[in-house]
């Protein structure tokens, strides 16, 4: 996984409108179509789409041919229609890919959203407004179309429904995604949200769309679903089999990425908006209160973990080494589970250190549980089970409320949350340091030869794409 990202976090959303003045005469929507070998469905394809945006969109757009090294005449195909079509421009890639198609001219584009649809425009495009209005007016970073909504109407085959509905059943239960469709070739996204995210999706080809979702989902990005009306194309060209074993392989690439803590999220974090319910609890310190709700939760299962342990010890030794054991073992997994889900801490860097100061709070509840047992076995002899769990689950509670207040002033102090100092810094650069360059733009070719800055409308050819 790349994590070569601006470290700073980004800004809060705001209307595109705002700052479109200032872009030069840029189209605020850049709609990409990935092609390979389509000599016969392009051209129709690209008259459809330029015709519907000139009807029904409000706003200066683009539409890019992104060639993924067609073998037949689909980059002559393009280039003509970059010549008689304004606002059409051409890539040529020399690799295939349609998640490395993407990625190359969504990282170049000058347009504040970005969008794509595949060739076969199996999607109504009326669903288009409806797809980038949200990320227009600043409400959401992603926005997707969805086959799979209550409300959308689709025609297709049993195979590719099944297909369909399966890899989403896989995604929610192994990498515990939340969006319906991933596979949709229906897609939008705002270009600073592509800046900073684009660098972490390792795929170039069908399983980029749902590494994207996923990490963005998994930073807290909004992602707006559209349903649509959506006609299955039964001259499709996708090996279903080895696209499902490349999907399959991805999955697994990126849960493994996530459960170590090896992507930097958090710097996809959106600070919150201007709705009154976003702003800080009078009196109470930022974040306080989450990380109360947060701890009580994790507090409340590693009591259930704690009290198993102690009740599966107990069968073969006394009570104090019975305490030690089940409260170390669920002092590692409070800790762990603290640092990650109570106060946003991500990486593996600082892990160790954080889990040796959890060890120095774990002692001082030993001493609190141990004592209360001590205190109970010197006062009533030989107590029930059940009274030394009562006593137990006093003591704990104290011991909790002391365990909540140095986790967060030493454990994870401010510095460690959020920018994760010790531990996603690890990950991708110090805070301090540059922030790496944009890759450079490459030229505009017009069809006569000459060269162009890339923000015309005509043709474009990258021969070297990654």
């Amino acid at each position: 996984m790349r994590t070569d990202t601006p470290w700073s976090a980004l800004p809060a959303r705001d209307h595109l409108l705002a700052g479109v003045a200032d872009a030069a005469g840029a189209p605020v929507l850049d709609v990409v179509v990935p092609v390979y070998n389509e000599e016969k469905d392009l051209e129709p394809c690209v008259l459809r789409l330029h015709d519907h945006l000139a009807r029904t969109f409000p706003y200066a757009f683009r539409i890019t041919v992104a060639d993924n090294a067609s073998t037949d005449r689909t980059p002559e195909v393009a280039r003509r229609l970059a010549r008689t079509l304004p606002g059409v421009r051409s890539y040529r890639l020399e690799e295939k890919g349609r998640g490395r198609a993407l990625r190359t001219v969504w990282s170049h584009s000058d347009a504040p959203v970005l969008a794509y649809m595949d060739v076969d425009l199996s999607t109504d495009l009326n669903a288009l407004l409806p797809l980038v209005a949200p990320l227009i007016s600043g409400h959401s970073d992603l926005a997707i179309g969805s086959r799979l909504a209550r409300s959308s109407r689709v025609v297709r085959g049993t195979k590719r429904e099944f297909i369909s509905r399966a890899y989403n059943i896989i995604l929610r239960s192994s990498l515990a995604a939340r969006f319906s469709d991933a596979q949709c070739g229906f897609k939008a996204i705002r270009r600073d949200v592509a800046q900073r995210l684009l660098p972490m999706v390792e795929d170039t080809g069908w399983f980029f769309d749902t590494e994207l979702l996923v990490l963005a989902e998994r930073a807290g990005l909004r992602i707006h679903e559209v349903p649509v009306d959506w006609v299955d194309d039964p001259d499709s060209t996708v090996h279903i089999v080895r696209t499902a074993t490349e999907d399959l392989k991805g999955v697994w690439r990126v849960g493994r990425a996530l459960a170590v803590g090896a992507l930097p999220l958090d710097r996809l974090a959106r600070p919150f908006g201007d709705d009154p319910r976003d702003r800080g609890i009078g009196g109470v310190p930022r974040g306080l209160a989450r990380q109360l709700v947060g701890f009580c939760v994790v507090g409340a299962l590693s009591t259930l973990l704690y009290l198993a342990l102690y009740s599966l010890f107990r069968l073969g030794v006394g009570p104090q080494l019975s305490n030690g054991g089940a409260l170390l073992v669920s002092a590692f997994a409070n800790t762990a589970a603290n640092r990650r889900l109570t106060f946003g801490v991500r990486g593996r860097g600082g892990a160790v250190r954080h889990q040796a100061q959890g060890l120095v709070v774990f002692a001082i509840g030993l001493a609190l549980t141990s004592g209360s047992l001590a205190a109970l076995g010197a006062a009533s002899g030989s107590p029930s089970h059940g009274t030394e769990l009562a006593v137990l689950i006093a003591a704990n509670l104290a011991a909790t409320v002391l365990r909540f207040l140095l986790f967060r002033a030493w454990v994870f102090p401010d510095r460690d949350r959020g920018g994760d100092a010790d531990g996603d810094r690890d990950q991708g650069g110090d805070a301090g340091g540059p922030v790496p360059a944009p890759p450079p733009r490459p030229s505009a070719e017009r069809a006569d030869g000459t060269h162009t800055e890339p923000a015309d409308d005509t043709h474009h050819e990258l021969r070297n794409a990654r």
